[in-house]
C-alpha cells in the first residue's frame, strides 16, 4: 500500500503515542507533550490506507532545525518508511529556508545512524553518557543544506 506523508493532527495522537510505545530507543512522552508539538511544532505521519504507520518530530529554531524523534511501526520497518519520512522533513527545511537539521541518537541505533548518515547526515560531536537504561553515547549528527540549492 502506498505511504502518504502529511502533518500530523490531534487525532493521530493516540497512534503516534503507540508507535512510540512500540520502540525501546524513542524518546517517550506524554499525550500531552505530543499534542504540544503537533500544535506548535512539525509533527509529519505516514499514513498507510489511513493507519498511522510512523513519524518524525521536529522543532525549528530560526534556520535550524531539530530532529527530535522518528519511529516506525514494527511491522513495516526496513520498507522505507523512516526514509520517506525524512526525505519530506528535509523538503519542507529546504523550503522553508532551513539551513541546517540537527538530531542525536544512541549510538547503538544503527538502523537510524545509517539511515541519516545515507541522506547526508554527518557526525558532529557526541554526549558521554547522555542516554540512562542502558546508559549509552548520544551521537550528535549534522544535515546542512548543500549551496548549491
Amino acid at each position: 500500500m502506498p505511504v502518504t506523508i502529511r502533518s500530523a493532527t490531534l487525532d493521530d495522537v493516540p497512534a503516534i503515542l503507540a508507535i512510540e510505545r512500540q520502540a525501546a530507543s524513542a524518546a517517550h512522552w506524554t499525550v500531552e507533550q505530543y499534542a504540544r508539538l503537533v500544535e506548535s511544532g512539525l509533527v509529519l505521519v505516514a499514513d498507510e490506507g489511513s493507519n498511522v504507520s510512523g513519524f518524525i518530530c521536529a522543532k525549528m529554531l530560526a534556520d535550524e532545525w531539530e530532529i527530535e524523534n522518528v519511529v516506525v511501526a514494527m511491522q513495516v520497518r526496513r520498507q522505507g518508511t523512516g526514509d520517506t519520512l525524512l526525505r519530506e522533513l528535509l523538503r519542507q527545511a529546504r523550503s522553508q529556508g532551513g539551513s541546517a537539521v540537527w538530531l542525536e541518537v544512541r549510538e547503538s541505533n544503527q538502523p537510524a545512524r545509517c539511515l541519516y548518515e545515507k541522506h547526508g547526515f554527518r557526525e558532529s560531536g557526541r554526549r558521554r553518557g547522555y542516554y540512562r537504561e542502558p546508559i549509552e553515547d548520544a551521537v550528535l549528527y549534522e544535515w546542512r543544506v548543500p549551496s548549491s540549492e
